[in-house]
């Protein structure tokens, strides 16, 4: 740890008034960092609301950086950029974590740009190595090969992505430091905001049932048998990458290395071979189903069910048995 630095840092993120689980995920393995450098664990959080600053101490946060202020309200990527900048400036973190979700990818190269520093994106794996060195680790290559990054500017960025990590428990017997700042809000900004635009965003990592669609696909209206059947179930739709990268549907619905790792209770893949990328953001689903025509797909091996099958003639057999159970439930 070089002199003067302030140890392990995290960016706490609110959504809807309450602290985002990928918080509490980053602070898990923050913790684990923390110690083997041997330094301390911060968070920051900028919240119109600072109640919830002692839960971030109750998850393992040695200090929290609290600035409180209505405009934090707001996901207004300048005021929160100009904010954290100047902690960081003071502070001088070692390595600072930010959630790679959608505020935070849009936040975070804002800052490593205006601190000249580097930033590693959607990372999948953060390690001390034996020398001590801090080592980001990310997909690359459409997921081919996983990149070993190191980076000799100070803080190490990374934006790390949802679900790779257990959520760091919590201890009500924990104690910290939590740390008034006061935010500066006087500068003039550059853009204002007008209002946010609630779109559906869709967070397939929470979801406990996927219906996943792949290369026997025909068409992408077929993606509305998937969604029916998925509607029965109580879950979302998902993808693999190449109906992604053809634009049949948006890319939060892909599953894969590339993509969202997910771990639901059911998983049914309907057209989807089992390329080794895909497999690893699927593969410790509970349990599998797959459908498909080649009963030699690799995704077969990982299944605990499978049908070989035309997904355009097992899907609505699913969806007609699942109607008329539901039928028999109300009778």
């Amino acid at each position: 740890m070089e002199k003067g630095s302030d140890g392990v840092w995290v960016l706490a993120e609110q959504r809807d008034g309450k602290i985002h689980s990928i918080s509490y995920e980053l602070l898990g393995k923050g913790r684990e960092l923390a110690d083997e450098l041997e330094v301390d664990l911060s968070a920051v959080l900028l919240t119109p609301d600072g109640s919830e600053a002692e839960e971030l101490i109750y998850r393992g946060a040695d200090k929290v950086y609290l600035l409180e202020d209505p405009a934090f309200g707001e996901p207004d990527e300048e005021i929160f950029k100009e904010n954290i900048l100047e902690l960081l400036e003071d502070r001088n973190p070692q390595i600072f974590l930010i959630g790679a979700t959608n505020f935070g990818r849009s936040l975070a190269p804002r800052i490593s740009a205006a601190l000249e520093t580097g930033l590693t994106a959607d990372c999948t794996g953060l390690e001390i190595d034996e020398e001590g060195n801090f080592v980001q680790v990310r997909p690359a290559f459409t997921g081919n090969v996983l990149a070993h990054i190191r980076t000799d500017t100070r803080p190490q960025m990374s934006t790390v992505r949802y679900r790779e990590f257990e959520e760091a428990g919590r201890n009500p017997d924990n104690s910290g430091e939590i740390i008034r700042i006061s935010p500066d809000l006087e500068e003039e900004k550059n853009t204002e905001v007008l209002g946010v635009l609630e779109e559906e965003e869709v967070s397939l990592e929470d979801e406990e049932v996927i219906v996943a669609g792949g290369r026997g696909l025909k068409d992408p209206n077929d993606f509305d048998i998937l969604r029916e059947l998925a509607d029965l179930l109580g879950g979302e739709i998902g993808s693999s990458r190449p109906l992604v990268d053809d634009g049949w549907i948006d890319r939060q619905h892909q599953v894969g290395y590339s993509g969202s790792r997910v771990k639901p209770k059911l998983y049914v893949a309907c057209g989807i071979s089992g390329a080794s990328q895909h497999l690893a953001g699927m593969k410790d689903s509970e349990k599998i189903v797959a459908i498909n025509t080649d009963p030699s797909a690799p995704i077969f091996d990982v299944a605990d069910y499978g049908i070989v099958g035309d997904l355009y003639e097992v899907v609505p057999e699913l969806i007609r048995l699942l109607k008329e159970g539901f039928a028999g439930d109300e009778g």
